[in-house]
Protein backbone atom coordinates (compact mmCIF):
# COMPACT_ATOMS: atom_id res chain seq x y z
CA UNK A 1 0.00 0.00 0.00
CA UNK A 2 1.25 3.18 -0.94
CA UNK A 3 -0.25 7.14 -0.59
CA UNK A 4 -1.59 6.93 -4.00
CA UNK A 5 -3.71 3.77 -2.71
CA UNK A 6 -5.01 4.76 0.70
CA UNK A 7 -8.37 3.78 0.87
CA UNK A 8 -9.34 7.18 2.80
CA UNK A 9 -8.32 10.55 3.25
CA UNK A 10 -6.44 11.18 6.27
CA UNK A 11 -8.21 14.05 8.78
CA UNK A 12 -8.59 14.44 12.41
CA UNK A 13 -12.19 13.71 13.90
CA UNK A 14 -13.18 16.57 16.15
CA UNK A 15 -16.44 17.75 17.85
CA UNK A 16 -18.37 15.22 14.52
CA UNK A 17 -16.15 16.88 11.76
CA UNK A 18 -13.10 15.48 9.59
CA UNK A 19 -10.51 18.18 9.64
CA UNK A 20 -7.14 19.16 8.74
CA UNK A 21 -5.11 20.15 11.92
CA UNK A 22 -4.71 23.79 12.79
CA UNK A 23 -2.62 25.59 10.53
CA UNK A 24 -2.43 22.56 8.11
CA UNK A 25 0.37 20.98 9.47
CA UNK A 26 1.28 17.07 8.07
CA UNK A 27 3.99 14.15 8.55
CA UNK A 28 4.67 10.98 6.93
CA UNK A 29 3.81 8.01 7.93
CA UNK A 30 6.22 5.09 6.07
CA UNK A 31 6.05 1.52 6.05
CA UNK A 32 8.45 -0.25 8.57
CA UNK A 33 9.59 -3.37 6.12
CA UNK A 34 9.86 -1.16 2.96
CA UNK A 35 10.66 2.42 4.28
CA UNK A 36 8.41 3.62 1.30
CA UNK A 37 5.75 6.02 2.06
CA UNK A 38 2.39 4.87 2.91
CA UNK A 39 0.73 8.10 3.63
CA UNK A 40 0.81 11.73 4.75
CA UNK A 41 -1.00 12.00 7.97
CA UNK A 42 -2.19 15.32 9.80
CA UNK A 43 -0.22 16.61 12.77
CA UNK A 44 -2.28 18.35 15.37
CA UNK A 45 -1.52 20.61 17.29
CA UNK A 46 -2.17 21.48 21.02
CA UNK A 47 -4.72 24.06 19.87
CA UNK A 48 -6.37 20.60 17.96
CA UNK A 49 -6.33 18.87 21.58
CA UNK A 50 -7.71 21.66 23.02
CA UNK A 51 -10.84 21.60 20.81
CA UNK A 52 -11.30 17.99 20.89
CA UNK A 53 -11.02 18.23 25.15
CA UNK A 54 -13.81 21.00 24.72
CA UNK A 55 -16.33 18.82 22.22
CA UNK A 56 -15.76 16.04 24.29
CA UNK A 57 -16.62 17.91 27.71
CA UNK A 58 -19.66 19.65 26.31
CA UNK A 59 -20.55 16.13 24.77
CA UNK A 60 -20.61 14.94 27.72
CA UNK A 61 -22.42 17.52 30.13
CA UNK A 62 -25.10 19.05 27.27
CA UNK A 63 -26.01 15.63 26.19
CA UNK A 64 -28.05 12.07 26.88
CA UNK A 65 -24.78 10.12 25.54
CA UNK A 66 -23.95 9.01 28.75
CA UNK A 67 -27.39 7.55 30.08
CA UNK A 68 -28.79 6.93 26.68
CA UNK A 69 -28.04 2.68 26.67
CA UNK A 70 -29.66 1.90 23.62
CA UNK A 71 -28.15 5.10 21.73
CA UNK A 72 -24.78 3.35 22.66
CA UNK A 73 -25.29 0.21 21.94
CA UNK A 74 -26.27 1.12 18.50
CA UNK A 75 -23.52 3.43 17.68
CA UNK A 76 -21.11 0.72 18.60
CA UNK A 77 -22.46 -2.34 16.64
CA UNK A 78 -22.45 0.08 13.39
CA UNK A 79 -18.95 0.59 14.33
CA UNK A 80 -18.14 -3.18 14.42
CA UNK A 81 -20.58 -3.36 10.74
CA UNK A 82 -18.07 -0.30 9.57
CA UNK A 83 -14.83 -2.15 10.29
CA UNK A 84 -16.14 -5.58 9.12
CA UNK A 85 -17.16 -4.34 5.64
CA UNK A 86 -13.99 -2.65 5.38
CA UNK A 87 -11.59 -5.24 6.85
CA UNK A 88 -9.52 -5.68 3.57
CA UNK A 89 -8.36 -2.49 3.40
CA UNK A 90 -8.06 -2.35 7.05
CA UNK A 91 -6.33 -5.52 7.14
CA UNK A 92 -3.87 -3.98 4.31
CA UNK A 93 -3.79 -1.01 5.70
CA UNK A 94 -2.40 -2.24 9.41
CA UNK A 95 0.22 -4.60 7.75
CA UNK A 96 1.78 -1.70 5.47
CA UNK A 97 1.94 0.87 8.37
CA UNK A 98 2.50 -1.29 11.57
CA UNK A 99 4.64 -3.96 9.54
CA UNK A 100 2.70 -6.68 11.32
CA UNK A 101 2.76 -10.25 9.32
CA UNK A 102 -0.60 -10.68 7.81
CA UNK A 103 -1.45 -13.77 9.51
CA UNK A 104 -1.92 -11.73 12.66
CA UNK A 105 -4.24 -9.39 11.58
CA UNK A 106 -7.10 -12.28 11.46
CA UNK A 107 -6.29 -12.18 15.39
CA UNK A 108 -5.24 -9.36 17.58
CA UNK A 109 -3.98 -7.20 15.16
CA UNK A 110 -7.21 -6.77 13.72
CA UNK A 111 -9.48 -9.70 13.64
CA UNK A 112 -10.14 -10.72 17.28
CA UNK A 113 -9.66 -6.75 18.16
CA UNK A 114 -13.12 -6.28 16.44
CA UNK A 115 -14.53 -8.98 18.38
CA UNK A 116 -13.27 -6.41 21.16
CA UNK A 117 -15.46 -3.67 20.41
CA UNK A 118 -19.22 -5.98 19.27
CA UNK A 119 -18.58 -7.53 23.10
CA UNK A 120 -18.83 -4.11 24.23
CA UNK A 121 -21.55 -3.54 21.90
CA UNK A 122 -23.37 -5.84 23.59
CA UNK A 123 -22.62 -5.31 26.98
CA UNK A 124 -23.57 -1.12 26.69
CA UNK A 125 -26.92 -2.65 26.27
CA UNK A 126 -27.48 -4.99 29.38
CA UNK A 127 -25.06 -4.11 31.78
CA UNK A 128 -26.40 -2.55 35.02
CA UNK A 129 -24.27 -2.57 38.27
CA UNK A 130 -26.22 -1.06 40.75
CA UNK A 131 -26.65 -2.75 43.50
CA UNK A 132 -29.47 -2.74 46.64
CA UNK A 133 -28.01 -1.90 50.21
CA UNK A 134 -31.29 -2.24 51.49
CA UNK A 135 -32.79 -0.49 54.75
CA UNK A 136 -30.76 0.35 57.96
CA UNK A 137 -31.00 2.74 60.97
CA UNK A 138 -29.12 5.63 61.33
CA UNK A 139 -29.08 8.54 63.45
CA UNK A 140 -31.40 10.36 61.12
CA UNK A 141 -34.11 7.70 61.21
CA UNK A 142 -34.27 4.48 59.01
CA UNK A 143 -32.57 4.83 55.24
CA UNK A 144 -33.26 2.91 52.35
CA UNK A 145 -29.59 2.90 50.77
CA UNK A 146 -28.12 1.86 46.92
CA UNK A 147 -25.21 1.83 44.66
CA UNK A 148 -25.61 3.35 40.75
CA UNK A 149 -22.52 3.23 38.60
CA UNK A 150 -22.09 6.68 36.20
CA UNK A 151 -19.75 6.96 33.22
CA UNK A 152 -16.06 8.57 34.57
CA UNK A 153 -16.59 11.78 32.10
CA UNK A 154 -13.91 12.94 29.61
CA UNK A 155 -11.29 10.02 29.00
CA UNK A 156 -8.42 11.05 27.36
CA UNK A 157 -7.08 7.47 25.45
CA UNK A 158 -3.41 6.96 24.17
CA UNK A 159 -2.43 3.90 22.77
CA UNK A 160 0.48 2.66 21.42
CA UNK A 161 2.21 1.10 17.85
CA UNK A 162 2.34 -2.56 18.17
CA UNK A 163 -1.37 -3.50 17.94
CA UNK A 164 -2.96 -0.37 17.47
CA UNK A 165 -6.13 -1.85 16.19
CA UNK A 166 -6.61 -3.80 19.65
CA UNK A 167 -5.49 -1.12 21.30
CA UNK A 168 -7.80 1.81 20.38
CA UNK A 169 -10.44 -0.71 20.00
CA UNK A 170 -10.18 -1.77 24.11
CA UNK A 171 -10.16 1.38 24.96
CA UNK A 172 -13.43 2.97 23.11
CA UNK A 173 -15.19 0.16 23.17
CA UNK A 174 -15.53 0.01 27.21
CA UNK A 175 -15.34 3.68 27.52
CA UNK A 176 -17.99 4.20 24.98
CA UNK A 177 -19.88 1.57 26.37
CA UNK A 178 -19.74 3.07 29.86
CA UNK A 179 -21.34 6.42 28.54
CA UNK A 180 -18.08 8.79 28.79
CA UNK A 181 -16.69 10.64 26.15
CA UNK A 182 -13.19 10.32 24.39
CA UNK A 183 -10.33 12.04 22.88
CA UNK A 184 -7.89 9.20 21.44
CA UNK A 185 -4.51 9.52 20.24
CA UNK A 186 -2.49 6.89 17.93
CA UNK A 187 0.72 6.46 18.46
CA UNK A 188 2.84 8.92 15.71
CA UNK A 189 4.10 5.61 14.19
CA UNK A 190 1.16 4.34 13.09
CA UNK A 191 -1.62 7.54 12.70
CA UNK A 192 -3.45 6.56 9.80
CA UNK A 193 -4.66 3.53 11.41
CA UNK A 194 -6.02 5.39 14.22
CA UNK A 195 -7.64 8.04 11.86
CA UNK A 196 -9.27 5.56 9.61
CA UNK A 197 -11.43 4.97 12.52
CA UNK A 198 -12.58 8.79 12.77
CA UNK A 199 -13.42 7.78 8.59
CA UNK A 200 -15.58 5.15 9.40
CA UNK A 201 -16.67 6.93 12.24
CA UNK A 202 -17.76 9.87 10.43
CA UNK A 203 -19.17 8.28 7.64
CA UNK A 204 -20.91 5.08 9.02
CA UNK A 205 -22.40 5.64 12.54
CA UNK A 206 -24.25 7.81 14.49
CA UNK A 207 -21.82 8.84 16.92
CA UNK A 208 -22.88 12.41 17.93
CA UNK A 209 -20.86 15.04 17.78
CA UNK A 210 -18.06 15.64 20.22
CA UNK A 211 -18.66 11.80 22.02
CA UNK A 212 -15.63 10.26 19.85
CA UNK A 213 -12.25 12.52 19.03
CA UNK A 214 -9.50 10.75 17.43
CA UNK A 215 -6.35 12.78 16.93
CA UNK A 216 -2.74 12.04 15.03
CA UNK A 217 0.38 14.25 16.03
CA UNK A 218 4.14 13.50 16.19
CA UNK A 219 4.39 16.80 18.77
CA UNK A 220 4.61 15.21 22.63
CA UNK A 221 2.72 18.44 23.77
CA UNK A 222 -0.09 16.88 21.92
CA UNK A 223 -0.02 13.99 25.18
CA UNK A 224 0.80 16.44 27.59
CA UNK A 225 -2.43 18.39 26.91
CA UNK A 226 -4.89 15.42 27.24
CA UNK A 227 -2.81 14.69 30.36
CA UNK A 228 -2.93 17.83 32.14
CA UNK A 229 -6.26 19.53 31.12
CA UNK A 230 -8.47 19.81 34.03
CA UNK A 231 -11.85 19.37 31.50
CA UNK A 232 -9.85 15.07 31.37
CA UNK A 233 -11.33 13.25 33.89
CA UNK A 234 -9.24 9.86 33.41
CA UNK A 235 -6.54 8.97 31.19
CA UNK A 236 -5.60 5.29 29.76
CA UNK A 237 -2.53 4.62 28.35
CA UNK A 238 -1.05 1.86 27.10
CA UNK A 239 2.48 2.16 26.31
CA UNK A 240 6.64 1.96 28.34
CA UNK A 241 6.71 2.55 31.83
CA UNK A 242 8.75 5.57 32.40
CA UNK A 243 6.45 7.07 30.16
CA UNK A 244 3.34 5.98 32.20
CA UNK A 245 5.30 7.31 34.90
CA UNK A 246 5.12 10.39 33.36
CA UNK A 247 1.83 10.50 32.91
CA UNK A 248 0.59 10.20 36.40
CA UNK A 249 3.40 12.69 36.90
CA UNK A 250 1.30 14.85 34.53
CA UNK A 251 -2.08 13.51 36.23
CA UNK A 252 -1.41 14.50 39.21
CA UNK A 253 -1.96 18.35 39.73
CA UNK A 254 -5.69 17.45 39.06
CA UNK A 255 -5.82 14.13 40.18
CA UNK A 256 -7.10 12.28 37.26
CA UNK A 257 -7.82 8.52 37.35
CA UNK A 258 -5.25 7.13 35.30
CA UNK A 259 -5.68 3.59 33.98
CA UNK A 260 -2.08 2.52 32.83
CA UNK A 261 -1.00 -0.90 30.75
CA UNK A 262 2.35 -0.45 30.66
CA UNK A 263 5.76 -2.59 30.19
CA UNK A 264 6.70 -6.47 30.75
CA UNK A 265 9.40 -8.91 30.57
CA UNK A 266 7.22 -12.38 31.45
CA UNK A 267 8.60 -15.64 32.23
CA UNK A 268 8.32 -18.88 30.85
CA UNK A 269 8.57 -21.49 33.22
CA UNK A 270 9.29 -25.22 32.72
CA UNK A 271 8.82 -27.58 35.02
CA UNK A 272 11.09 -30.57 35.39
CA UNK A 273 8.39 -32.79 35.17
CA UNK A 274 7.64 -31.42 31.47
CA UNK A 275 8.77 -32.20 28.09
CA UNK A 276 11.64 -28.95 27.94
CA UNK A 277 11.72 -29.38 23.99
CA UNK A 278 7.56 -29.08 23.33
CA UNK A 279 7.90 -26.40 25.89
CA UNK A 280 10.42 -24.20 24.56
CA UNK A 281 9.07 -24.85 20.81
CA UNK A 282 6.10 -22.87 22.39
CA UNK A 283 7.91 -20.29 23.80
CA UNK A 284 10.09 -19.65 20.55
CA UNK A 285 6.83 -18.86 18.90
CA UNK A 286 5.75 -16.62 21.56
CA UNK A 287 8.70 -14.37 21.59
CA UNK A 288 8.93 -14.04 18.16
CA UNK A 289 5.28 -12.95 17.24
CA UNK A 290 5.19 -9.81 15.52
CA UNK A 291 9.06 -9.84 16.28
CA UNK A 292 9.11 -9.63 20.23
CA UNK A 293 6.70 -6.14 19.87
CA UNK A 294 3.90 -7.26 22.48
CA UNK A 295 4.24 -6.20 26.04
CA UNK A 296 2.85 -10.14 27.47
CA UNK A 297 4.98 -11.93 25.22
CA UNK A 298 7.11 -13.71 27.26
CA UNK A 299 10.64 -12.75 26.88
CA UNK A 300 12.26 -15.33 29.76
CA UNK A 301 12.52 -19.21 29.62
CA UNK A 302 13.24 -20.35 32.41
CA UNK A 303 14.01 -24.24 32.56
CA UNK A 304 15.51 -27.02 34.73
CA UNK A 305 19.07 -26.60 34.88
CA UNK A 306 20.06 -30.27 33.94
CA UNK A 307 17.97 -29.85 30.36
CA UNK A 308 19.50 -26.28 29.61
CA UNK A 309 21.53 -27.44 26.61
CA UNK A 310 18.40 -29.05 25.16
CA UNK A 311 15.87 -26.11 25.80
CA UNK A 312 19.04 -23.87 23.87
CA UNK A 313 19.00 -26.86 20.68
CA UNK A 314 14.67 -26.61 20.72
CA UNK A 315 14.84 -22.28 20.76
CA UNK A 316 17.81 -22.30 18.02
CA UNK A 317 16.43 -24.40 15.79
CA UNK A 318 13.43 -22.89 15.86
CA UNK A 319 14.45 -19.65 15.37
CA UNK A 320 16.30 -20.55 12.51
CA UNK A 321 13.42 -21.64 10.63
CA UNK A 322 11.14 -18.89 10.77
CA UNK A 323 10.94 -16.81 8.37
CA UNK A 324 11.78 -13.46 8.12
CA UNK A 325 10.44 -10.53 5.45
CA UNK A 326 7.67 -8.80 4.38
CA UNK A 327 4.83 -8.94 6.19
CA UNK A 328 2.15 -9.28 3.50
CA UNK A 329 3.77 -12.95 2.81
CA UNK A 330 1.76 -15.29 4.43
CA UNK A 331 4.84 -17.39 4.35
CA UNK A 332 6.90 -15.09 6.83
CA UNK A 333 6.00 -15.86 10.09
CA UNK A 334 8.28 -12.32 11.63
CA UNK A 335 8.16 -8.64 10.16
CA UNK A 336 10.04 -5.39 11.07
CA UNK A 337 10.56 -3.62 13.76
CA UNK A 338 8.60 -0.41 13.77
CA UNK A 339 11.63 1.78 13.15
CA UNK A 340 15.47 2.52 12.54
CA UNK A 341 15.63 3.85 16.06
CA UNK A 342 14.21 0.88 17.48
CA UNK A 343 16.20 -1.75 15.45
CA UNK A 344 19.48 0.42 16.67
CA UNK A 345 17.61 0.00 20.71
CA UNK A 346 17.74 -4.22 20.25
CA UNK A 347 20.90 -3.94 18.81
CA UNK A 348 22.51 -1.72 21.09
CA UNK A 349 21.10 -4.27 24.06
CA UNK A 350 22.34 -7.50 22.60
CA UNK A 351 25.84 -5.66 21.84
CA UNK A 352 26.03 -4.72 26.04
CA UNK A 353 24.63 -8.36 27.07
CA UNK A 354 27.38 -9.82 25.04
CA UNK A 355 29.98 -7.43 26.05
CA UNK A 356 29.14 -8.00 29.77
CA UNK A 357 29.66 -12.17 29.25
CA UNK A 358 26.53 -13.74 27.45
CA UNK A 359 26.02 -15.80 24.13
CA UNK A 360 24.58 -15.13 21.72
CA UNK A 361 23.46 -18.50 20.31
CA UNK A 362 21.94 -17.43 16.88
CA UNK A 363 20.58 -14.06 15.47
CA UNK A 364 21.70 -10.86 17.31
CA UNK A 365 22.01 -8.57 13.90
CA UNK A 366 19.50 -7.87 11.13
CA UNK A 367 19.15 -10.84 8.58
CA UNK A 368 20.87 -10.72 5.37
CA UNK A 369 19.20 -10.03 2.40
CA UNK A 370 16.91 -7.54 3.58
CA UNK A 371 18.78 -3.98 2.42
CA UNK A 372 15.66 -2.07 3.04
CA UNK A 373 13.48 -2.24 6.37
CA UNK A 374 13.74 -2.33 10.10
CA UNK A 375 13.97 -5.80 10.47
CA UNK A 376 16.49 -8.01 13.40
CA UNK A 377 16.90 -11.63 13.13
CA UNK A 378 15.04 -13.84 16.01
CA UNK A 379 17.95 -13.81 18.64
CA UNK A 380 18.39 -16.40 21.60
CA UNK A 381 20.87 -15.25 24.30
CA UNK A 382 22.16 -17.71 26.99
CA UNK A 383 24.42 -16.97 30.09
CA UNK A 384 23.33 -13.69 31.15
CA UNK A 385 22.93 -13.06 34.83
CA UNK A 386 19.56 -12.84 36.41
CA UNK A 387 20.21 -9.35 37.15
CA UNK A 388 21.73 -8.06 33.74
CA UNK A 389 19.69 -5.40 31.41
CA UNK A 390 19.03 -7.88 28.79
CA UNK A 391 17.47 -10.17 31.48
CA UNK A 392 15.60 -7.57 32.87
CA UNK A 393 14.45 -4.91 30.92
CA UNK A 394 11.55 -4.81 28.20
CA UNK A 395 13.42 -5.22 25.08
CA UNK A 396 10.72 -5.03 22.25
CA UNK A 397 12.24 -6.90 19.87
CA UNK A 398 12.53 -10.44 19.25
CA UNK A 399 14.92 -11.53 21.82
CA UNK A 400 14.88 -14.62 23.94
CA UNK A 401 17.31 -15.18 27.31
CA UNK A 402 17.11 -18.82 28.40
CA UNK A 403 17.28 -19.20 32.33
CA UNK A 404 18.23 -21.64 34.47
CA UNK A 405 16.49 -22.76 37.60
CA UNK A 406 16.61 -25.58 40.46
CA UNK A 407 13.41 -26.27 41.02
CA UNK A 408 10.02 -24.90 41.60
CA UNK A 409 10.77 -22.47 44.36
CA UNK A 410 13.73 -20.97 42.64
CA UNK A 411 11.76 -21.29 39.08
CA UNK A 412 9.58 -18.51 40.82
CA UNK A 413 11.84 -16.55 42.29
CA UNK A 414 12.79 -15.71 39.03
CA UNK A 415 9.51 -15.23 37.36
CA UNK A 416 9.15 -12.63 40.30
CA UNK A 417 12.64 -11.35 40.02
CA UNK A 418 11.57 -8.46 37.93
CA UNK A 419 9.93 -5.22 38.40
CA UNK A 420 7.04 -6.31 36.10
CA UNK A 421 4.23 -8.61 36.43
CA UNK A 422 2.23 -8.23 32.87
CA UNK A 423 1.97 -11.98 32.18
CA UNK A 424 3.74 -15.47 31.82
CA UNK A 425 3.35 -18.86 31.60
CA UNK A 426 4.13 -21.94 33.03
CA UNK A 427 4.30 -25.75 31.60
CA UNK A 428 4.22 -29.17 34.09
CA UNK A 429 2.94 -32.62 33.39
CA UNK A 430 1.21 -31.99 36.24
CA UNK A 431 -2.21 -29.93 36.00
CA UNK A 432 -2.20 -28.92 39.78
CA UNK A 433 1.20 -28.65 39.78
CA UNK A 434 1.08 -25.90 37.06
CA UNK A 435 -1.63 -24.36 39.17
CA UNK A 436 0.67 -24.43 41.98
CA UNK A 437 3.46 -22.70 40.18
CA UNK A 438 1.06 -20.16 38.87
CA UNK A 439 -0.45 -18.79 41.64
CA UNK A 440 2.57 -17.79 43.36
CA UNK A 441 3.53 -15.65 40.55
CA UNK A 442 2.94 -12.12 40.79
CA UNK A 443 1.53 -11.38 37.30
CA UNK A 444 -1.84 -10.40 35.68
CA UNK A 445 -2.13 -12.82 33.67
CA UNK A 446 -0.96 -16.58 33.24
CA UNK A 447 -0.96 -19.11 30.57
CA UNK A 448 -0.92 -22.61 32.11
CA UNK A 449 0.16 -25.76 30.17
CA UNK A 450 -0.62 -24.00 27.19
CA UNK A 451 -4.25 -22.35 27.54
CA UNK A 452 -4.60 -19.06 25.99
CA UNK A 453 -6.41 -16.21 27.96
CA UNK A 454 -6.76 -13.95 25.66
CA UNK A 455 -10.83 -13.02 24.67
CA UNK A 456 -12.42 -10.25 25.00
CA UNK A 457 -14.28 -11.29 28.02
CA UNK A 458 -10.61 -12.39 29.87
CA UNK A 459 -9.29 -9.20 31.40
CA UNK A 460 -5.92 -8.15 30.82
CA UNK A 461 -3.60 -6.26 33.08
CA UNK A 462 -0.38 -5.96 35.03
CA UNK A 463 0.96 -6.03 38.54
CA UNK A 464 3.63 -3.98 39.92
CA UNK A 465 5.23 -1.65 37.28
CA UNK A 466 3.18 -3.23 34.57
CA UNK A 467 0.48 -0.82 35.67
CA UNK A 468 -3.01 -1.10 36.63
CA UNK A 469 -6.49 -1.42 35.95
CA UNK A 470 -8.00 -4.21 33.21
CA UNK A 471 -8.84 -3.93 29.92
CA UNK A 472 -11.37 -6.38 28.34
CA UNK A 473 -14.51 -7.84 30.13
CA UNK A 474 -16.91 -6.91 32.44
CA UNK A 475 -13.79 -5.70 34.53
CA UNK A 476 -12.51 -3.39 31.53
CA UNK A 477 -15.49 -1.67 31.19
CA UNK A 478 -16.31 -0.91 35.39
CA UNK A 479 -12.54 1.64 34.84
CA UNK A 480 -14.89 3.98 32.93
CA UNK A 481 -17.79 4.37 36.35
CA UNK A 482 -17.53 5.44 39.68
CA UNK A 483 -19.78 4.88 42.10
CA UNK A 484 -22.47 6.66 43.49
CA UNK A 485 -24.01 6.12 46.74
CA UNK A 486 -27.44 7.29 47.74
CA UNK A 487 -29.78 7.07 50.44
CA UNK A 488 -33.68 8.19 50.92
CA UNK A 489 -35.41 7.84 54.27
CA UNK A 490 -37.37 4.57 54.39
CA UNK A 491 -40.09 3.94 56.31
CA UNK A 492 -39.94 2.66 60.43
CA UNK A 493 -39.50 -1.36 59.49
Amino acid sequence: MTESTLWFEPKLLIDGKLVDADGGATYESSNPASEELVGTSPDATVADAETAIAAARRAFDTTDWSTNKELRARCLKQLVAALNKHSDEMRALTVAEVGVPVSLTQGPALDAAVKILDFYADLAGTYDGNEDLGVVDTQAGPAHRWVEKEAYGVVAAISAYNYPNQLNLAKLGPALAAGCTVVLKGSPFTPLVTLALGHLIANETDFPPGVVNILASSSPEVGKVMTTDPQVDMITFTGSTPVGKAIMAAASDTLKKCFLELGGKSAYLVLDDESVEFASLFCSFAAGSHSGQGCAITSRLVVPRASLDKAVETVKSTFEGFNVGDPSDPGNYMGPLITAEQQAKVQGMVDRAVAAGATVVTGGKPPEGLDKGHFFAPTLIVGASEDSEIARDEIFGPVLVVLPHDGDDDAVRIANDSPFGLSGAVHSADRERSLAVARRIRSGTLSVDGGMYYAPDAPFGGYKQSGFGREMGVAGMEEFLQSKTIAVPAPPQ
